[in-house]
């Protein structure tokens, strides 16, 4: 497996999609390779099942353009911080190699989404340290690699975020990456008091998009943030007018 320049990590399949969707087509259409690690199987959602969602997951995968997806074998809804957790995800960062890792924001109304973001730093961590063990696919022993920069994806947080992404030439592609999951987002009776129609969907995605792209001075945006400070070298080239 080649390495890839960025990997987002998320509790549940179709988590991305929501989330950094347009940013990973947007590095997509600039020649970078992308990859997505799914935590969980999905199994305990109120709708579909496990092997609906891993095939709904391959189809929004190659919507996406990503070079490799794969799922976990984390408990649904239970996903612990543990150090056998934190080795599964060092595994994985430590064959793709990722310049750049995306978590979801540290604060979430679902319990799985806020571990996953400990989980995922601390794994990052973890595959940096060369004492630490752990092996690939092929039973071979690994080398160590801790991603650069780690960001986190932060559209249902009630932050302000360090920095926008301009999605606006991917907006349609990553809606229908994520109507892939017609089990989820399919009009249908089971769940519908928990979800909202198909058609209100769109409207929710595209009208999120446009607020934080407004925020960035473009049409639509997917928002970032980052705990490091930032470095700027050239202060006639910082975007986003101030009036």
């Amino acid at each position: 497996m080649e390495p890839c320049d960025i990997l987002a990590v998320a509790a549940h399949r179709d988590d991305v999609e929501q989330t950094c969707g347009g940013t990973l087509l947007r590095a997509r259409a600039l020649g970078q390779r992308t990859a997505i690690l799914d935590l969980t199987a999905g199994e305990a959602g109120t709708r579909g099942s496990a092997q609906e969602r891993a095939a709904e997951a391959a189809k929004a995968a190659e919507l996406l353009g990503v070079v490799h997806r794969e799922a976990l074998d984390l408990p649904d809804g239970a996903v612990e911080n543990t150090y056998p957790n934190r080795l599964k995800v060092a595994a994985v960062v430590r064959t793709l190699r990722p310049r750049v890792v995306i978590l979801p924001y540290w604060t979430a109304r679902h319990p799985d989404h806020s571990t996953c973001s400990v989980l995922g730093y601390e794994a990052c961590f973890v595959s940096g340290l060369r004492k630490v063990v752990t092996h690939g696919a092929d039973g071979k022993e690994q080398a160590p690699h801790r991603p650069f920069k780690i960001l986190y994806a932060s559209l249902y947080a009630d932050v302000r975020p360090t920095f926008v992404v301009d999605i606006t030439p991917h907006i349609e592609q990553r809606h229908a990456a994520l109507m892939a999951y017609q089990s989820q987002y399919g009009d249908q009776p089971e769940g519908s008091g928990l979800f909202v129609p198909e058609q209100e969907i769109r409207e929710r995605c595209f009208a999120e998009a446009r607020h934080y792209g407004l925020l960035g001075g473009v049409r639509f945006g997917e928002p970032f943030v980052q705990k490091e400070v930032g470095l700027v070298a050239d202060l006639l080239q910082v975007p986003v007018q101030s009036i």
